[in-house]
């Protein structure tokens, strides 16, 4: 047997091209008829960069009234103050030596992105932009957030808060959207404590896929919001036939989606290759990892990535802390296995869904993923608020000693890069 036995045919990809360009293809139709309620891909760029610019989301939030634009001044006045520790002052005081940029003593090519996940509130960012101030502590590089979207678009502005906090502070930060089987559509669901831990349950069933299009085109031109979530297979093709119409949207993969092995990983990647722009561009940003991979399969992931040419555009999201309940079995600590990997896999982000084992264990309310799906209104209600922020920021402490320990052993890390100068 022979590798050039499996390649894929020159006629088998013309054939594909002829199906999809078939002016009577019924779900290209339907898809096309979702994008032209926004306008030409030129149109809804211009529409989602307008959006987004500081200046603009500032101003919509000063005309709403919102409490939070004297946190956004606020966090602006300490960033240019430069309040927030240095790069090289965090690793001297780490290491004990004075910290070199120039020096060959640290892995600068494969720093690793901190990553915290969930941000569901924007008071939270400035609790913890004041804590990491006063602790001389790194905020993350990279924020994801699994709020209900139209809830904190009616939260006295939080979707318009946080939209521009990211760019102050100068990290990426991913929006999960509401249209998913949770809902209710996939209707042999109870509701999300019937798949947390089945990987790849959740869905988007019958029209659905449709209906994240909408949403996610609506959320782009409205707020300039340019990174969703994606949990499925048709949504995830979706999103490359978005891109390649021109529409600079972004996307990552969840673990939901249950990339648990090479092949899992290279029918992924091969995908994005093939319906990549002709400048090689592609809207994957980054893909979890499942929880069960090991170094082996994270190697081999980032070599695949490598020959297909995304080494350097495709992010490989590894889950180091989990929440503590409803998710994985505990303890669930990959804190070793990153320090063992990062040496040798570039653009990795160690992503902190919970605390270590031992901070959650002593919280009277350790971090539970089912908090995710909870309303606001209920979690106040509940008197729990006070809670799940400290769920968060023991997050935040997790992701501080990770770059500890990265330092600590000669490996560089990627915060926020607004707020941590060299």
């Amino acid at each position: 047997m022979k590798n050039d036995q499996i390649i894929i045919d020159s006629p088998k990809l013309k054939e594909i091209n002829n199906f999809l360009a078939d002016p009577n293809n019924r779900v290209i139709n339907d898809l096309l008829r979702v994008v032209n309620k926004y306008g030409s891909a030129v149109e809804i760029n211009d529409r989602a960069r307008e959006a987004r610019q500081l200046p603009n989301l500032m101003e919509r939030l000063q005309n709403a009234g919102s409490p939070y634009i004297k946190d956004l001044e606020w966090l602006i006045s300490a960033r240019d103050k430069g309040e927030f520790v240095s790069i090289s002052d965090f690793y001297s005081h780490v290491t004990g030596n004075n910290f070199d940029p120039a020096g060959k003593s640290f892995n600068e090519g494969n720093a690793v992105t901190l990553e915290i996940s969930a941000l569901q509130y924007f008071p939270w960012l400035i609790k913890e932009a004041k804590q990491a101030i006063k602790n001389r502590e790194i905020m993350p590089g990279r924020y994801i957030r699994v709020r209900k979207m139209r809830e904190q678009e009616n939260d006295q502005g939080d979707i318009l808060a946080v939209a521009a906090a990211m760019q102050i502070v100068g990290a990426s930060y991913v929006e999960s959207l509401d249209t998913k089987g949770t809902d209710g559509s996939n209707i042999h669901l109870g509701g999300p404590e019937t798949i947390t831990g089945y990987f790849g349950g959740i869905g988007q069933p019958n029209d659905y896929a449709l209906m994240w299009v909408d949403e996610l085109l609506y959320f782009y031109t409205q707020y300039g919001i340019n990174e969703v979530l994606n949990i499925n297979s048709g949504t995830i093709l979706l999103g490359y036939f978005l891109y390649k119409m021109g529409i600079d949207i972004k996307f990552k993969i969840s673990v939901f989606m249950g990339n648990d092995n090479p092949y899992a990983v290279l029918w992924t990647l091969m995908m994005a290759r093939l319906l990549s722009r002709d400048d090689g561009t592609t809207p994957l940003a980054g893909f979890n990892l499942s929880n069960s991979v090991n170094n082996k399969t994270l190697k081999l992931s980032s070599d695949i990535r490598h020959q297909l040419g995304m080494g350097n555009k495709v992010r490989i999201e590894h889950h180091i802390t989990e929440t503590n309940k409803s998710i994985v079995r505990q303890p669930y600590d990959r804190l070793d296995e990153l320090i063992e990997a990062a040496g040798s896999i570039p653009n990795i982000s160690a992503k902190h869904e919970g605390g270590y084992p031992d901070e959650e264990n002593r919280l009277e309310h350790p971090s539970d993923i089912l908090d995710y799906f909870r309303d606001k209104e209920e979690v106040i209600s509940s008197g729990e608020m006070e809670a799940l922020e400290k769920n968060y920021l023991i997050k935040h402490e997790a992701v501080n000693h990770t770059a500890r320990k990265l330092a600590e052993n000669g490996l560089s890390f990627i915060g926020a890069r607004n707020l941590h100068r060299r």
